[in-house]
Order: structure tokens, then sequence, then C-alpha cells
């Protein structure tokens, strides 16, 4: 199972929201790439990076910061946040991201998002954002009337690397991921499933990689990480015992 350390990106620096409200953000530090040079030296592989300010926008709005993250940590870089064309998509992979996010056009756009995980193999990821089980869009701004289980299962088949599931009632809020519900999607359908939303220590971390056999191929944690709570190099060494 892999962990993700999450930098969270608002006008170039590192952030954290509260169930997703960019009013509600804590700032961390202001230089992204120091950061992600912390999380490699704690043994990180893959690092999970969102340009929140670009998911409002529907396009980058923090590229500088993100390159500097890129020449900094020498692992596995997934970007989301605004990634909405052909063009961002392509322009990202050429500088080095290993994995797209995208979650509002995979609502609005699923055939974009398919052309993509088929021109892309392996490289794109869908996020399917919740709250009360509905999919949330445009940065979490807009709730659907679509399930879930619904939207995932309209990318079976497509190509699509894993997919990232939130809680966004709980994403920033500590109060533990929502495992449940991340296993009941992983178990729902054949796509790999990622964690996010409220990871509060190890003991998340060590539930979740139990399940690793159910589909659950990884964690997002960024919070708990900041404020002292989760030790990422021992997470990092729960993970890699669920492996297989």
């Amino acid at each position: 199972m892999i962990v993700f350390p999450a930098i969270d990106l608002k006008a170039g620096q590192v952030v954290r929201l509260a169930e997703g409200d960019m009013d509600r953000a804590t700032v961390y530090g202001d230089d992204p790439a120091a950061q992600a040079a912390i999380f490699a030296e704690a043994g990180a592989m893959h690092l999970h990076v969102v340009d929140l300010d670009g998911s409002f926008a529907g396009r980058a709005e923090n590229r500088d910061a993100v390159e500097g993250i890129l020449k900094t940590f020498p692992g596995h870089i997934q970007l989301g946040g605004g990634i909405r064309t052909r063009e961002a998509v392509e322009g990202w992979f050429d500088l080095g991201v290993s994995r797209i996010v995208m979650g509002t056009a995979a609502l609005k756009d699923p055939q974009f998002v398919k052309d993509m995980a088929k021109e892309f193999p392996g490289g794109i990821v869908v996020a399917v954002d919740a709250r009360d089980g509905m999919v949330a869009t445009e940065g979490w701004a807009e709730l659907s009337d679509v399930p879930v289980v619904d939207l995932a299962r309209r990318f079976e088949d497509a190509g699509v690397a894993s997919l990232l599931f939130t809680d966004i009632g709980r994403d920033g809020m500590l109060k533990g991921c929502n495992i449940d519900a991340t296993v009941d999607l992983a178990r729902a359908t054949d796509m790999p499933v990622i964690a996010s939303g409220g990871v509060k220590g190890l003991d998340d971390i060590h539930i979740l990689s139990l399940h690793a056999n159910d589909g659950i191929e990884g964690v997002i944690t960024g919070r708990a990480i900041y404020d002292g709570r989760l030790d990422l190099a021992a997470a990092l060494a729960i993970a890699a015992r669920a492996e297989g």
C-alpha cells in the first residue's frame, strides 16, 4: 500500500483546508519544494500535490510551485487541480508528473477522461469526491445528484489507473478516514482505490493496510503529518508490510 503525503497549494503556499473550504485554510509553509524534500527524506516515494486555486479556476494557478516540487522530489508525483484540457495533461506529463488526477472533468466530460486514460496508460486517476455519498465537483463547491459508485463504474474498463475517494466531510478534520465507505467502493468496482480525507494517525494507516487485498492501493494524508499526529516514516513502514 502506498502512503501519499499531501502538498496542497494555495497562492504558492503549503496549506490544508477544513472540509474543502478555501476560507478555512491553515498555512503550513511558504516553500513547497522544501516540504517535498522533507517528505523524501522520510522515505516517501510518492507525493500527492493539489493546485487548490486551479481546482476553482479550471487551469494551473500554482505552476511555479509545482515545477519546484518536480525538481526537488525524486519519486512519483500525482497532481490534481483544474486539469481539464488535453494541453494541460500533456504539459504536466512532459514536465515529469507521474499521474494526473481528474475530478470535475470525470463528471462533466467523462469521454475526455477516458480518452486521456487510453492515451496515457496508467497515468490517469479519477477523483471521486463525496459528500453524503454524492459526488461533489468544482473544487467541492458544487454537489451533484450522482452517487459515488455510479460515477466510479462509468470508468471501469477505461484504463484508469485508480480511483481517489475523498469523504469531504472528514477532509482536514482529523476525524478518521471513512474506511467503510472506501472499502465498499473498492469492493464495488474493479479499480484500485486510494483513500483520502480525515486520516488522524497510524491506526487509520494500519486498518486500511489490512484491506489491501480488497483493492485499497494507497492513502493520502496531510494535516495529520503537519500537525505531528502521524509519523510519516512509521506510516510508510506499516504500508510496506501490506505489499502483495
